[in-house]
């Protein structure tokens, strides 16, 4: 992080110090910086602002299915049967306002042996990469804070969408949390029908790959619980099973 804060702030002093002689280049020395800093603010697998894991070491055929945005009324209990009815496990990245009003599923989410984890505590998608520290700091302290007492310990974080923040890799490393990524996702919102969501999810599917599907009201009613089905069927089909890997087995 530090390196491309420097890296951004010489291309500023520079464009400066050249702007009468080469305008040309007092733009490119302005502009070229901010693009960089901003593909590793936007682009979910950018390493340089902070450590993402999107995959895990393995020789089995097993990958980690992880689910965004619940708990969900409607949705978190049928995903829960459909994970027994197949023998999965999985992770839930859970938002903590949607925990604290629901807090008897994120009990359900542990009971039934899942792994419940962070995905903030407002999902602030708009505004999470421009947060201050103070913020991301409430942010992550909030949904803890809502986790644990329902008994959850959360180890692992999920940024809204995958932005990151100038200050979070610091504010992750003081609470102990670990950022997680993906390798494949469904891209629910965005799919006519759940065999489209299912189909991205599992393209290119390989040991050792991290999945991202979701639930709740921001995916369409018709979509988000049948493209988690397909993508357990579809797993199944090719005797991959879903697993919560150990801290030790992840790679960015």
């Amino acid at each position: 992080m530090r390196f491309l804060i420097i890296v951004n702030l010489a291309g500023k002093l520079a464009a400066i110090l050249v702007c009468r002689t080469a305008p040309a280049t007092a733009l490119a020395l302005w502009f070229t910086p901010d693009a960089v800093l901003a593909y590793h603010l936007f682009a979910p697998h950018a390493q340089g602002l902070v450590r993402v894991h999107r995959r895990f070491k393995t020789l089995r055929r097993e990958v980690w299915l992880t689910i965004d945005d619940g708990p969900d009324p409607e949705d978190t209990p049928r995903i829960l049967e459909l994970l027994a009815a197949h023998g999965a496990h999985a992770t839930f990245f859970v938002i903590g306002e949607n925990a604290a009003i629901h807090p008897g599923l994120v009990r359900a989410i542990a009971d039934a042996g899942h792994e419940v984890a962070h995905h903030t505590h407002t999902h602030p998608l708009g505004t999470f990469w421009c947060a201050s520290p103070a913020r991301v700091g409430r942010e992550l302290d909030a949904a803890t804070e809502v986790l644990r007492s329902t008994g959850a310990n959360p180890m692992r974080f999920r940024a809204p969408a995958g932005i990151k923040n100038l200050w979070l890799a610091q504010a992750l490393a003081a609470r102990g949390l670990t950022c997680v990524g993906w390798s494949a996702r469904g891209l629910e919102r965005w799919c006519a029908e759940p065999r489209e969501a299912a189909s991205r999810a599992t393209r290119g599917l390989s040991p050792g790959a991290i999945l991202l599907l979701h639930e709740g009201p921001r995916v369409p009613a018709n979509i988000r619980v049948a493209a988690i089905l397909l993508v357990l069927e579809r797993l199944k089909e090719l005797g991959y099973q879903c697993v919560v890997p150990r801290p030790d087995q992840l790679v960015a």
